[in-house]
């Protein structure tokens, strides 16, 4: 039987009287991973901030393992601890090396010793394939190696559930196979994950359950061998050719 660990309700969010999505429901159970696909600006990213409480939403109801965190009071770091998030441009601290921008949550978060932060963190980049660059610093890794030292430092705090906003977006395209790698085998481990992303061949691949989102609301949901090859909406097949075949297009032209 599936266990839910992320729950989302009515969730509405707006700015003044620009609606960004509105009564978005949604359910990832344990052990998925699910791919939010759809245009740019239709709140995609707002609603992975919303869910990790970066972004405030105006109504609705986020439950995660059984717990609304969404309630009045309800501590905000906290829940930060348990749901992972991985951002576009890596946001690492270019003063510290890779092993001290993943050192650094577990040291002043979790309040691990010294030893204990190190060893958990060289644990974390050797499961991203970065353990040789431990002692380098982020001007001195490339882009696709930064957004691994950022998904390990997500990954040391033992999250939950691991949400990605669209990870891939700032690199060149050679270097986006090696960060969807990670993602492949984080997925095959059973790392419940939620995926904004654009990379069709990754959502057709490895996702449980992709949900189309436009307009601010949630057009159609599915297996990706429903979604891709029999929709029930001709909206959905017309996004889906049209972005196969520009990301299509894109890779072959580099």
């Amino acid at each position: 039987m599936p266990n839910p660990i992320l729950v989302v309700k009515d969730l509405t969010k707006k700015y003044g009287d620009n609606i960004i999505f509105h009564d978005i429901n949604m359910t990832v159970n344990e052990g998925d991973t699910d791919v939010i696909i759809g245009p740019s600006g239709t709140g995609k990213s707002t609603l992975l901030r919303c869910i990790n409480l970066l972004t405030k939403a105006n109504s609705g109801q986020i439950w995660l393992d059984g717990e609304e965190i969404t309630a009045p009071g309800y501590d905000e770091d906290e829940v930060r601890q348990h749901v992972g998030m991985v951002f576009q441009n890596f946001l690492l601290f270019n003063h510290l090396t890779a092993l001290d921008n993943v050192k650094i949550g577990l040291s002043k978060v979790k309040k691990l010793k010294d030893d204990q932060a190190e060893a958990k963190a060289m644990q974390e980049l050797d499961r991203v394939g970065l353990a040789d660059r431990a002692h380098h610093y982020p001007g001195q890794l490339s882009g696709g190696q930064q957004q691994r030292v950022a998904i390990a430092r997500a990954l040391a705090m033992d999250p939950r559930i691991m949400l990605f906003d669209e990870p891939t977006s700032a690199l060149d395209p050679e270097l986006i196979g090696e960060v969807l790698e990670v993602m492949r085998k984080l997925a095959l481990d059973g790392m419940t994950m939620l995926v904004v992303t654009h990379e069709m061949g990754f959502a057709r691949e490895v996702s449980d359950r992709i949900i189309f989102l436009e307009k601010g609301s949630i057009v159609e949901e599915g297996p990706p061998e429903v979604l891709f090859y029999t929709p029930k909406f001709e909206r959905t097949r017309e996004f889906l050719w049209k972005i196969t075949e520009l990301y299509g297009k894109k890779e072959s032209d580099s």
